[in-house]
């Protein structure tokens, strides 16, 4: 009887080992680069769009060259004007906006794993917008725009940051709970406890605008040039 307990015991013991590198091997790995801006071929992953389309004179341009540092990273610059085109099809107030948006990815990315969005920047003192863009099940099925999730980026001048979006918080120099990563539709929000879908990621952006900040201390708004530079975004796991 004895011998059959330890045997029953060492059998339990060996599958507890089994189911526990089987978790392990099945565990994505503790980060995942999502955008790595240190090739030119990087570009080919993003468009640009500003309010040029519709009548305004904002430009935007995006480019990899060397930083001081010697890393290949990502500039995305530009100007911010709030002139409009006389004539123009599209009949908005004034300008004052642009973005860079990444393309849609072969699928979904699956970040259900992770926890955090990182990313590394430096800025030039104005308040950027970071966008995910989510499968689209928060809109009504007529409207075949994805979901857009957005929340505000402060970068101060001239030091590299990495900027980190907590599960539960938003982290850069302040902490500002994930209720302010909020679903949009065309620049409104969506007035509704409404959950992001991690899993069916389908892409990203980071766009700026004029109005930006506009009233908090030490930020740059309104128009004129704009540049911020990044070297990767991230998904890490940090629980």
């Amino acid at each position: 009887m004895a011998r059959l307990r330890r045997l029953w015991e060492a059998s339990v013991t060996a599958t507890k080992r089994a189911l526990s590198g089987n978790l392990d091997e099945m565990m994505p790995p503790p980060e995942r680069f999502i955008f790595n801006f240190g090739s030119k071929k990087e570009l080919s992953k993003w468009h640009l769009y500003s309010d040029s389309e519709f009548g305004g004179l904002s430009s935007a341009s995006l480019e990899i060259a060397d930083s001081e540092h010697g890393v290949a990273t990502g500039i995305f610059s530009g100007n911010l004007s709030l002139d409009v085109t006389e004539g123009a099809k599209w009949s908005i107030a004034r300008g004052g906006f642009c973005g860079m948006r990444s393309k849609k990815f072969g699928g979904f990315i699956d970040l259900e794993s992770y926890d955090t969005i990182a990313m590394k920047l430096r800025g030039d003192g104005r308040c950027y917008i970071s966008t995910i863009y989510t499968e689209n099940w928060v809109n009504s099925p007529a409207q075949m725009e994805d979901n857009s999730w957005q929340t505000f980026v402060y970068v101060p001048k001239g030091n590299w940051y990495v900027l980190k979006v907590y599960a539960l918080e938003f982290h850069l120099i302040a902490q500002i709970p994930l209720a302010r990563y909020l679903p949009t539709w065309r620049g409104n929000v969506i007035d509704a406890e409404i959950e992001m879908n991690p899993s069916r990621v389908l892409g990203m952006s980071l766009s700026v605008n004029a109005e930006g900040g506009a009233g908090i201390e030490g930020t740059i708004s309104g128009p004129g040039d704009f540049r911020v530079e990044l070297e990767w975004i991230k998904a890490l796991r940090t629980q």
